[in-house]
């Protein structure tokens, strides 16, 4: 019989829609302004205890709040606008101290029911959910120096195992150069480096004396560059981690450049501070053969010795040997030492252990110094014009006498501070940074401004829909009501599966969903003008709605098959704002088809399928 669906058919529609309404209803719960509370370190457990503490602090502070309790391993208290939720966060901050991460956060409000069944409403961008946005540059060229000055030690190291005489092994503006003596070992001493070292380039350099120049192939420089940038974003990404950010975005732009978004952020000096630092640290033995104050007024510092400052001023002698440096450390917590100083309790990796344990073990009742390395990013006017420069500021922390063998685990003090030990043991526990970044651009979206692009957007999508729904229904009659109820329930499966692919919505994404809207009836209305036609024609009713359906059908299919094929391509080679067009363009596509096909045809069905009918309301 002419138009009529099997019974599985109908129950397919229902189910698709019902699964649809559901997950599509946390998005109108909305979300709280809300304080979340983790721990930041070993042994700081996030409580009923932790709890109390924190409504304790609220009720003497009177802020109102509006639920406290644990959700997805942390302790999340929300609250009914963001004036209150800041204050609550500086009171928490305060009263809880060290060992706790209390972040700003805005939190779902959707009930526990729909959460049972994993429904979430959509993540929502940095362009509607307010939030701060950073553009870095990364200081490629300092990754490529740092592999330099790490070539220089392995020459020399291979130079006197191999019982080459040399003069001496410096860096330079073009690269490593070997002096030796006289040119005798200069072939013996090139073929040997680069059969070592097959990513160095090695040239002798003809009338400057018998010396090689030893540089990083075109092909490695440009390995380190691009492995700089990875270790970057990955670092980045542990540090954002650590602050408990919600739904970042942090991704690589152009050559050189990472875009890093972090939507509901608010306390917006720390993320930066966080983000931008590269501190570091890195362990030496002091020097005790030398006198400090005798160099110092020579001016000659010793071959194998560095001079260094501590926090008060004083200089100091240290081996230029590292013994362990920042990424050889696999954890990292902030603490309280025995005299009640701050601390940081630290652990190394294997390679690490190793190296603390043998120098430890050898060098007992002789000092050890702890090196603080950052660097700091200046901003001078010259000639009107600002100009950034990297300083690096390196200074003794603490100097210790080795009392006992240790090897993977110990503690570092001489920490200015409780805030300072926190911050360095997130540095030191996400990561540190591979080569220098320097922020270069910086966007702040204010909560308000945020609500102001949801309620325009919605706006957008609310006249759309309605002039739609009004033309196909003054247009079509009781098939372009049909065309309206599709093109609701369309809307309802997209946002659906937006919430369920927990994809991100921007201001783009709504111009998809817009651009979805007008899309969507396209469908019917080629179908509903066959129809038409076919009627014209002097067709019956229930064959011309067989033949519009079947034979709009291709039409239907490939004009929505070119567009989805442009919208994967966006989505390939696009960036944030334009991989969130794609993303709505592309599901909106596949869910109009749905509607407009499946979706019409099942209720037209039941309307005029299996009937006698003399005449269409088209």
């Amino acid at each position: 019989m002419l138009n009529k669906y099997p019974v599985w058919k109908y129950l397919l529609i229902a189910v698709v829609m019902m699964a649809g309404l559901l997950y599509a209803l946390p998005n109108l719960y909305g979300a709280d302004p809300a304080v979340q509370v983790s721990s930041s370190m070993r042994g700081v457990e996030v409580d009923e205890g932790t709890l109390a503490q924190v409504t304790g602090i609220l009720e003497r502070e009177e802020i109102a709040i509006k639920t406290a309790r644990f959700e997805e391993g942390l302790l999340l208290v929300r609250f009914d606008n963001t004036e209150v939720q800041l204050r609550a966060a500086e009171r928490i901050k305060n009263g809880l101290g060290s060992g706790y991460v209390v972040a700003l956060n805005l939190a779902p409000a959707t009930p526990d029911w729909l959460r049972g069944l994993n429904a979430a409403p959509m993540y929502l961008g940095l362009d509607l959910r307010g939030g701060v946005h950073f553009l870095m540059e990364v200081d490629m060229d300092a990754a490529v120096r740092q592999s330099e000055e790490n070539i220089v030690s392995d020459l020399r190291t291979l130079l006197r195992s191999n019982r080459l005489r040399y003069q001496t092994v410096t860096r330079g503006s073009d690269g490593v150069r070997v002096r030796f003596a006289d040119a005798a070992p200069l072939e013996e001493a090139g073929s040997l480096i680069e059969t070592e070292f097959p990513a160095l380039a090695v040239e002798v350099m003809e009338g400057e004396g018998a010396q090689l120049r030893v540089r990083l192939t075109e092909a490695e420089a440009d390995a380190i560059r691009k492995f700089a940038l990875q270790q970057n974003i990955i670092t980045l990404r542990n540090r954002v981690n650590e602050l408990g950010v919600a739904e970042p975005v942090i991704q690589q732009q152009g050559t050189s450049r990472i875009v890093v978004q972090l939507p509901g952020v608010q306390d917006t000096a720390r993320a930066k501070d966080i983000l931008g630092a590269t501190a570091t640290l890195e362990y030496r033995l002091a020097d005790t053969e030398h006198d400090v104050r005798t160099v110092v007024e020579s001016g000659r510092v010793p071959v194998n010795v560095k001079l260094y400052t501590e926090r008060d001023g004083q200089p100091i002698l240290l081996k230029k040997q590292i013994i362990v440096t920042g990424d050889q450390i696999v954890d990292a917590a902030s603490t309280i030492d025995e005299n009640g100083s701050p601390a940081v309790t630290v652990r190394l990796d294997g390679n690490g252990g190793r190296r603390m344990s043998k120098v430890t073990r050898d060098n007992i009742g002789k000092p050890m110094a702890v090196v603080f390395i950052e660097n700091r990013t200046e901003t001078r006017i010259i000639d009107g014009e600002p100009v950034r420069t990297t300083k690096r500021v390196e200074e003794v922390i603490s100097v210790a006498t080795i009392r006992d063998h240790f090897s993977n685990r110990f503690q570092t003090t001489g920490l200015d501070g409780t805030g300072e030990a926190r911050d360095l043991a997130l540095l030191l526990r996400a990561g540190a940074l591979a080569t220098p970044i320097e922020i270069v651009e910086e966007r702040t979206v204010g909560p308000s401004l945020g609500q102001d692009n949801i309620e325009q957007g919605f706006n957008a999508v609310l006249l759309g829909f309605a002039l739609v729904l009004v033309f196909m229904g003054a247009y079509y009659r009781v098939f372009g009501l049909v065309a309206d109820l599709a093109l609701t329930l369309n809307l309802v499966l997209l946002i659906a599966l937006l919430s369920l692919l927990q994809a991100t919505l921007t201001l783009p994404g709504i111009a998809g969903i817009v651009l979805t809207v007008g899309m969507a009836v396209d469908a019917n209305v080629l179908i509903f003008e066959r129809i038409r036609e076919e009627l014209r024609a002097g067709g019956t009713p229930q064959a011309s709605i067989h033949s519009g359906y079947a034979k709009a059908l291709s039409t239907i299919a490939d004009a929505n098959i070119t567009t989805l094929i442009a919208a994967v391509v966006l989505f390939s080679f696009g960036t944030g704002p334009i991989k969130g067009f794609a993303v709505t363009l592309s599901l909106g596509i596949l869910t109009s088809m749905f509607t407009a096909i499946m979706g019409t045809r099942a209720v037209i069905n039941l309307i005029y399928g299996g009937r006698r009918v003399s005449k269409l309301a088209i």
